[in-house]
């Protein structure tokens, strides 16, 4: 749970969308944070918690499947 957390404090640094997860068919995603808007940094700390950019109807979005299993 501790890498969730944390990843979620990464991303809370660019938007705090009121709904900002979505999970279907074991993928956890997080919508309204676009990936364009965040550091390089921050997106490779990501990958190392769970996190990588996808795309999803044309956007680019954070997704994973380590969070989001069923």
């Amino acid at each position: 749970m501790k890498d969730l957390i944390e990843a979620l404090q990464i991303l809370l640094k660019y938007g705090n969308p009121p709904y900002p997860t979505h999970c279907e068919h074991d993928v956890l995603t997080i919508v309204d944070i676009d990936p364009e808007d965040v550091s390089e940094e921050d997106i490779e700390k990501l990958k190392k918690l769970g996190f990588f950019v996808s795309e999803q109807f044309g956007e680019k979005i954070f997704a994973s499947f380590k969070f989001g299993s069923a």
